[in-house]
């Protein structure tokens, strides 16, 4: 089966000639027709091109070919209706060890003829050109011949000026080196982008040399030109995928080697093996265990009425490491679904599963217990044990304040507020110091990151300079019999306080956004759907302005 495949718009070929993989098992082969169209275009003869493009398809028949032709096969016992039936399946074919098989030949031609035991035929390994004798350098000779190299380099009358006219997403053929860069992709991308408003979909195909720092440079290259998006694919890093450049590549070559390491000496055996284990080495995840004696955090609160604990555990670095939760009242069969959730979830820690996907899997998910959540200081509403539980290691550890009811800011009294008392900062290397010892000391998720405390009660410590002090006398008359009165001088020395200016514009822009809250028709409970204090009255009943939902009716 062969299928015209020309490219269209701004996606090159990804090969000259390819081979589709099918679902259900095998391959066949799709060929670029446009080749002859675009040698003619460059000026090329029709002789010439023909000769170019049986390079590239090859000749269809054994006739002349190298190493395997009808005068070696009838060498080889082969009768000419064996021949006439060899010739008419190398017109389909694309590799010509497929068409020497009981198949083409007849199982009783294979047995009687080439005296060919039926058990080797049944085989799916079976090689009949190897078992008859040719080498693999003759059959590869005699395929290339045959089913052509697969690409035009080194094709005969083709100038080397011309090649990048036919260079495609990756190398031609077994013997083709050239191929378009991932910088043409990239820049052929941003020459279209211009005209449309979305993203191109377009796959930057790199070769299987590419490394870490190749992808980084691509990346950088499609911002810098202002591209929406790309898609990076490495020839070869998929273990299956659908469209190849080269078939059964490397066979030959690996059984040249086992040969080559069969004549080597045994110490050299052992080294060369020992080079291919380690090169096939596959590197997993490893558990980065936690110390024995670590940091965290205990957070008690009440879900729905159900009281829940949370007990963390962190890393030297801060990172979380493990979760405990615990539920005293419940029955024993969830109390013990809960705790071995949690080892699962530590257990996925340690082995580097990001807590984001934790987080973005389990909030919002909704069973009983759930509803209004008290102890908490942020996080004042959860629709279930889990969907709280990953909403405070979410604000704890990610700084993900969007997924917490009460803004951090809010909950600070003293706080220096935006950036009004910067010039008393302290300088940056002293502030750098004083936060790296105390992120190891402290509980980053107790903490939840707000290392920038310190540095700014220092600021206002030094800010806050002049304390008066001021002194009271309380005088105490002493004796009941005309005696002399004592008098006790009790010095107090009192600091006066200074309210900060902005404390109080962040408390007038609180109470400025209560007002406006009530203005707005919010009543104040949570929507049923999304967790917000967003509810207004809608008739008899109450309606989300930030979801849509409603209570009960339209």
């Amino acid at each position: 089966l062969v299928m015209d495949c020309d490219t269209t718009g701004i996606e090159p070929d990804f090969a000259l000639v390819k081979f589709k993989k099918l679902a259900g098992g095998g391959y066949f082969k799709i060929i670029n027709r446009m080749v002859p169209t675009a040698l003619a275009k460059l000026g090329y003869g029709t002789d010439q091109i023909e000769d170019m493009v049986r390079h590239a398809v090859g000749h269809g028949t054994l006739l002349g070919a190298p190493g395997v032709n009808h005068d070696a096969l009838r060498a080889k016992g082969f009768t000419e209706e064996a021949l006439e039936a060899v010739e008419q399946a190398l017109g389909d074919a694309f590799d010509i060890k497929f068409v020497f098989n009981k198949w083409t030949l007849g199982e009783a031609f294979c047995t009687q003829d080439l005296g060919l035991d039926p058990a080797q035929l049944d085989d799916v390994s079976f090689d009949l050109l190897a078992t008859l004798g040719f080498t693999p350098a003759e059959v590869e000779a005699a395929n290339t011949h045959v089913c052509g190299a697969m690409t035009l380099e080194g094709a005969p009358h083709l100038k080397d000026e011309h090649l990048p006219v036919f260079e495609c997403a990756s190398p031609c053929g077994r013997t083709g080196t050239r191929c378009l860069s991932a910088e043409s992709h990239i820049r052929m991308m941003a020459a279209a982008q211009p005209f449309i408003s979305g993203a191109i979909s377009k796959t930057i195909n790199m070769i299987n040399a590419v490394g870490v720092e190749d992808c980084k440079n691509a990346y950088m290259l499609s911002w810098q030109l202002g591209l929406k998006a790309n898609a990076l694919y490495r020839d070869g890093s998929k273990l299956s995928q659908p469209l190849q450049a080269q078939l059964l590549d490397g066979v030959d070559d690996a059984e040249d080697e086992a040969a080559e390491l069969a004549a080597q000496p045994t110490p050299k055996k052992a080294e060369i093996v020992a080079e291919r284990i380690i090169e096939r080495i596959v590197h997993r995840a490893q558990r980065r265990r936690p110390p024995n004696r670590r940091k965290g955090y205990t957070q008690k609160a009440v879900v729905g009425g159900h009281k829940v604990y949370l007990r963390t555990g962190e890393y030297e670095d801060g990172y979380l490491s493990e979760i405990f939760i615990d539920m005293h009242k419940e029955g024993a069969a969830f109390r013990s679904l809960m705790n071995n959730f949690a080892i699962a979830v530590s257990i996925g820690l340690q082995y580097g599963v990001p807590l984001d996907e934790y987080v973005e899997s389990f909030t919002f998910t909704r069973f009983d217990p759930s509803g209004l959540v008290e102890g908490n200081d942020t996080i004042k509403m959860a629709t279930s044990i889990l969907d709280y539980i990953f909403r405070e290691l979410a604000v704890s550890y990610l700084g993900r304040n969007d997924l917490a009811h009460v803004e951090p800011a809010d909950l600070m009294p003293d706080s220096i507020g935006r950036g009004s008392s910067e010039g008393d900062l302290p300088a940056e290397q002293e502030a750098g110091v004083l936060e790296e010892v105390v992120e190891k000391i402290a509980s980053q998720g107790y903490m939840r990151s707000r290392f920038r405390v310190i540095r700014g009660a220092k600021a206002n410590g030094r800010a806050a300079a002049a304390e008066a002090s001021v002194t009271t006398t309380e005088t105490t008359a002493t004796g009941t019999d005309g005696g002399l009165a004592t008098q006790t001088v009790v010095h107090e020395e009192m600091s006066a306080m200074s309210v900060d200016v902005a404390v109080m514009d962040r408390a007038d822009e609180k109470l400025d956004r209560m007002r406006e809250a009530r203005m707005k028709g919010y009543e104040g409970d949570p929507c049923g759907e999304c967790g917000n204090f967003t509810l207004v009255r809608n008739g008899t009943c109450m309606k989300c302005v930030t979801c849509g939902s409603t209570s009960g009716c339209s």
